[in-house]
C-alpha cells in the first residue's frame, strides 16, 4: 500500500504517518497539491491519497483525472469542521476523516484499498485447477495472459499472481487498453517529456516506469491500436522505453501480465494483432471459466458479496434463503463475476426480514430475476432482451442482426454503456464506436438513465 498525505494535517501528519506505516503503508509527504502532482507525474505513484482539507480537493480531483491518474482522494480535516467535510465529498473526495486521527478508521480506510479487496473466493473444481497452475507460474519472472469472458475476475487474478511472486512488495499497476484512447495511450504507457505535444505541461513518467521492480498489467490488450503493439514489444523484448517526446531509452524492470476477453489467435489472423507480441504475451496461458461452468462458486462468491455489502452500507447480515439459492444457481450469469457482485449488492439493500428472498434478487431494471428465469425456455440461458430473439432472422445481413441486438440489450440496461458491454462480451470502446455509427444514421440511442421506444 503506497499512501502519499498532502498538506499538514493541521499538525497531526506525525501521528497519521505512524498509524499508517504501523498497518504496513509506504507514506509520503507533498507540501502541497503541486508538489503531490509532481511527486505522481515523476512515478513515485500511489494507492491512496490522503488530503487535508484545508487543500484545494476540487482542484486536486479534477487534476488527477485530467492526468489520467486513478487514485482515490480521502479528505481529513478537524472532527467539527461539517461544512468543509461536505464540501469535500461533493467536489470529488471518496471519503472524510477526523483529525486527530484514529487509528481504526485509517486501519479502515487502508483497508478498503488494500489486497483484502482483491482476494480470490473459490470451491469450484473448475477454478481449483486454474489457480494450482496460477501457483505454480506466480513464483517465475514469465509473461503470464490471462483470458476469459468479460467478468470472470481476470485482474483480480492478476492481482492474486503479483502477490504470490517475488514482486509482491513492489508495485502493481494497472492499465486499462480498452478505456484510454488510442492517441493517449502511448504517453500513457511510456510517458512524455514536456511540450511533447499539447498539454504536455510537464514531464511525465509512464506506467512501465511506475511499475519498475514490479508488475505492469495490460488489462484487455486486444484493444490496443496495432501501430502502438510495435513499440509495446520492443518493450518487452529490450526491456527500455521510449518516453514521447524524449531523446534516450529509459531501462526498466517490470514483469508483464495481459489479459483479454477476446480470441487473440483470431485477432492475429484478422490482422488486429501482432503474431510476435503474442507470443511475448502468451508464454503462460491462464483461461478463467465462466462463472456458468463453475457452479459451485455461485453461492460462495454471493455469500461473500452479500457480507461485503452489508459491510459496506451498515445493513444487517442476512443469509440467503434457500429458494434463493437455487434461483442464483439457475440464472445465466452472462456479465458473470462482476455481475454476480452488482445483484448481490442491489439484493443487500432490497432486502427485507431475516433473510435475502428472491425477490430481492434483480436487474438493474428493476426485472426480478427470477421472471427472467421462469420466462425462458427449458435449457436457455438468460438474455438481456426477448425482443432481441423475437425478429426473423432469415433475409437479414449480420450487420443488422448485431445492430438490433446492440440496441435492444442497451435498451434493456436503461442506457448503461458499461453494463450492455458486458452482457454483450464486447469493449466499452466498441460499443461506443457502434453506438456512434448509430447515432450518425439517425437511429434513437438511449442515453443513460432511459429507454427508447420500442419500434
Amino acid at each position: 500500500m503506497r499512501l502519499l498525505i498532502i498538506g499538514g494535517l493541521q499538525g497531526q501528519i506525525g501521528a497519521a504517518t505512524k498509524i499508517a506505516m504501523a498497518r504496513g503503508a509506504k507514506v509520503t509527504h507533498a507540501g502541497d497539491i503541486d508538489q503531490a502532482l509532481a511527486e505522481l507525474r515523476a512515478g513515485r505513484g500511489a494507492d491512496l491519497v490522503l488530503a487535508d482539507v484545508s487543500e484545494d480537493i476540487g482542484r486536486l480531483v479534477r487534476a488527477l483525472a485530467g492526468e489520467r491518474i486513478c487514485t482515490p482522494v480521502v479528505a481529513c480535516g478537524v472532527g467539527t469542521d461539517a461544512r468543509r467535510a461536505v464540501d469535500a465529498i461533493r467536489a470529488g473526495a471518496k471519503e472524510y476523516l477526523p483529525l486527530p486521527p484514529d487509528p481504526e478508521l485509517i486501519a479502515a480506510v487502508l483497508a478498503a484499498v488494500a489486497d483484502d479487496s482483491h482476494q480470490m473466493i473459490y470451491e469450484d473444481d473448475a477454478m481449483a485447477k486454474v489457480i494450482v497452475l496460477a501457483d505454480q507460474v506466480a513464483g517465475s519472472e514469465a509473461s503470464i495472459l490471462i483470458t476469459g469472458e468479460s467478468g470472470t475476475g481476470k485482474e483480480v487474478m492478476a492481482r492474486y499472481i503479483h502477490k504470490k511472486s517475488a514482486r509482491a512488495d513492489k508495485p502493481f499497476i494497472s492499465v486499462n487498453c480498452a478505456a484510454i484512447p488510442d492517441n493517449l495511450l502511448e504517453s500513457e504507457l511510456f510517458g512524455h517529456e514536456k511540450g511533447a505535444f499539447t498539454g504536455a505541461i510537464a514531464r511525465r513518467v509512464g506506467k512501465f516506469e511506475e511499475a519498475n521492480g514490479g508488475t505492469l498489467l495490460l488489462d484487455e490488450i486486444s484493444e490496443m491500436d496495432v501501430r502502438l503493439q510495435a513499440k509495446l514489444l520492443r518493450a518487452i523484448q529490450e526491456r527500455e522505453i521510449d518516453r514521447v517526446g524524449g531523446g534516450k531509452p529509459v531501462k526498466v524492470d517490470i514483469r508483464i501480465i495481459a489479459t483479454s476477453n477476446r480470441d487473440l489467435a483470431e485477432a492475429v489472423r484478422l490482422g488486429s494483432f501482432r503474431e510476435d507480441l503474442l507470443y511475448r504475451l502468451n508464454v503462460v496461458n491462464l483461461r478463467l471459466p465462466s462463472l456458468r461452468d463453475r457452479p459451485r462458486d455461485i453461492l460462495a462468491l454471493a455469500r461473500h458479496f452479500g457480507h461485503k455489502y452489508a459491510d459496506a452500507n451498515g445493513t444487517p447480515h442476512r443469509p440467503l434463503a434457500s429458494a434463493t439459492e437455487r434461483l442464483l444457481i439457475g440464472y445465466g450469469w452472462r456479465g458473470n463475476v462482476r455481475e454476480l457482485e452488482n445483484t448481490m449488492h442491489r439484493a443487500v439493500l432490497l432486502a427485507h426480514g431475516s433473510e435475502i428472498d428472491p425477490d430481492a434478487i434483480r436487474l438493474p431494471d428493476g426485472t426480478q430475476v427470477g421472471e427472467m428465469v421462469t420466462r425462458l425456455p427449458t435449457g436457455a440461458e438468460s438474455s438481456p432482451s426477448d425482443s432481441a430473439w423475437s425478429k426473423p432472422l432469415v433475409g437479414r445481413t449480420v450487420a443488422d442482426v448485431e445492430r438490433d441486438l446492440i440496441l435492444d440489450t442497451l435498451n434493456h440496461c436503461l442506457g448503461n454503456r458499461t453494463h450492455a458491454a458486458t452482457i454483450l462480451g464486447i469493449s466499452i470502446r466498441t460499443l461506443r464506436n457502434k453506438l456512434r455509427e448509430y447515432g450518425q444514421a439517425g437511429l434513437a440511442v438511449p442515453a443513460p438513465g432511459e429507454a427508447r421506444l420500442a419500434g
